[in-house]
This record gives C-alpha cells, sequence and structure tokens, in this order.
C-alpha cells in the first residue's frame, strides 16, 4: 500500500518561510512525478510545483516562481518544497500529489496525501 507522508507548514508572517517535505511509502516500482497543490477555502485546488523525478524538470505555478523551489530526492522518494517570501495569499492547505506506478499494478495512478496548514499572516 502507497502512502504518501507530509510534513512541515504552520503560521508565518508575511515575508518569512517554510518548508514542506513529502515522501512516499510502500510498494513503489517508480515514481513519475511528485508535487505540490494548494486549495484556499471558497477556491479550486491548484498546482503549486512539480517535479518529474527522472529528468529533474520542473513546473511551477506563476504566482510563486521565483519564491518557491521544489527538490527531490529520487533514492528516498522524496520532495522538498522551500517557500520564501510567502504572502498572505499563499495561506492554503498544501497537498502533495505523486504519478507513480505501484508494484502491485505496475500501472500509474496518482496518489495524495492529507494535506498541510500554510496560514501566512501578521
Amino acid at each position: 500500500q502507497v502512502q504518501l507522508v507530509e510534513s512541515g507548514g504552520g503560521l508565518v508572517q508575511p515575508g518569512g518561510s517554510l518548508r514542506l517535505s513529502c515522501a512516499a511509502s510502500g510498494s513503489i516500482y517508480r515514481i513519475v512525478n511528485m508535487g505540490w497543490y494548494r486549495q484556499a477555502p471558497g477556491k479550486q485546488r491548484e498546482l503549486v510545483a512539480r517535479l518529474v523525478m527522472s529528468s529533474g524538470d520542473t513546473n511551477y505555478a506563476d504566482s510563486v516562481k521565483g519564491r518557491f523551489t521544489i527538490s527531490g530526492h529520487g533514492a528516498k522518494n522524496t520532495v522538498t518544497l522551500q517557500m520564501n517570501g510567502l504572502k498572505p495569499e499563499d495561506t492554503a492547505v498544501y497537498i502533495c500529489k505523486a504519478v507513480l506506478i505501484p508494484s502491485s499494478s505496475w500501472h500509474p495512478a496518482d496518489y495524495w496525501g492529507q494535506g498541510t496548514q500554510v496560514a501566512v499572516s501578521s
């Protein structure tokens, strides 16, 4: 059984920094990509950043470019999102997502974490 476990998050003042981490565990054949989405109250879930594990290619939402950095450790099946210059509009639940191939099925599928709250406020 595959699980995504997130850590990090919390309350920070505007301009501050936070680091989120996500670790995938279980019987995993290969991770295609891992990333972070976020959902603020009353808004749709949106992609924040994504990392293609094999190539290292990354995608970022325009709103976080230059402030957030996603990095990964393929051997450990983890990704980290370093968030700098946080703004009140970054406040949301941040949810880790992985597209991976589990050993049990050999077909790629989406897996989601439980989410972690990030609040930016003075």
